[in-house]
């Protein structure tokens, strides 16, 4: 864990002094957007976006961890929507230490992602994440922010591809907006506050927002396919990446220990559905996802042990199918 201070990496854990024990996450920095034709386009309140990309085959780079729940939507993306062959993928390394994420890089060579932030641009600061969308052409990252690089993914290549599946219609968005809103708050990144927390007040904040937030989620799910009807979209893929990690990691690392998702029948059948569409299992990495928790975050875990459940079958039948869908 840390951060870059004055061009410099700085290994320092999150800073909860300020906020009464509850952790608050970094807005991302970079925030270009890959267009169809390279022309600028205006983001979600109509303001011009300062640098705008064109969708070219092999033109961009996509460094990801296998264990983090934003990286892992991007993952989704590519294989939904067939940019296998026109975007790289680097995969860092599970374990995130003393020196943040960690990379063998075919790119530059470089060893930790702070080296690349770096490169992209020299006065930067604050934390490294990733994903990390990179322009080959010019050099530098063009979105490290997971919610914007799906929607790229979810059209800019389409005219290459060929492949138009929109997880992000037009006369869905304010009703995905809405969702996105509550889950990433509550669910998203509720896990993060509930297992980053440094008061008992932040942590029960958060620990109740969640469960009353599943419980919206399981409501609606017993009624509906999916999370804004019968179509699929972008707010089911948000959510599912957190859902996927809960039982395994959220449950007892982050001590969100009310229910299992397996306790939620809706909710676990949902998972198991999307967890089944072709090419969604091999984005998902247990190993991954369990190790970095769990040797990473040593001062929740300090012992570094990783558990070695629990056992999940995740291709047992969904039993969805009695719910409308639009194919």
């Amino acid at each position: 864990m840390g951060l870059i201070q004055n061009g410099k990496w700085v290994d320092q854990w999150y800073d909860t002094k300020n906020s009464g024990g509850e952790f608050r996450r970094q807005d991302s920095r970079f925030r270009g957007w890959l267009t169809a034709d390279g022309e600028p386009s205006a983001d979600n309140n109509g303001q011009a976006l300062k640098s705008s990309f064109k969708a070219e085959k092999g033109r961009y780079h996509l460094y990801v961890s296998l264990a983090c729940p934003w990286a892992h939507r991007t993952l989704i993306f590519r294989e939904l929507k067939n940019l296998q062959d026109y975007i790289d993928v680097t995969i860092v390394e599970p374990v995130m230490l003393e020196n943040g994420w960690e990379v063998s890089d075919p790119l530059y060579d470089v060893k930790f992602m702070y080296q690349l932030y770096l490169k992209a641009d020299s006065q930067y600061e604050g934390r490294v994440t990733v994903p990390v969308l990179w322009d080959k052409k010019t050099e530098t990252i063009v979105s490290n922010e997971s919610a914007e690089i799906i929607r790229m993914f979810n059209s800019a290549f389409n005219h290459l591809t060929g492949n138009t599946d929109d997880y992000y219609p037009a006369e869905r968005q304010a009703s995905i907006n809405a969702i996105n809103d509550v889950v990433y708050h509550k669910i998203n990144n509720g896990v993060y506050r509930s297992g980053f927390a440094t008061t008992q007040y932040a942590y029960e904040t958060a620990y109740n927002e969640l469960f009353e937030a599943l419980d919206d989620v399981e409501e609606r799910l017993s009624k509906q396919r999916y999370l804004v009807g019968k179509q699929l979209t972008e707010a089911d893929w948000r959510l599912f990446t957190t859902l996927i990690r809960f039982d395994a990691v959220y449950f007892g690392h982050f001590k969100t220990n009310k229910k299992l998702i397996a306790d939620y029948p809706a909710i676990s059948g949902y998972m198991r559905e999307l967890y089944q569409i072709p090419g969604v299992s091999d984005t998902v990495n247990f190993d991954h996802i369990k190790t970095h928790y769990y040797a990473s975050h040593l001062t929740i875990n300090p012992t570094g042990i990783i558990p070695l459940g629990p056992e999940q079958n995740l291709n047992l039948a969904h039993g969805r199918e009695y719910l409308p869908a639009t194919v």
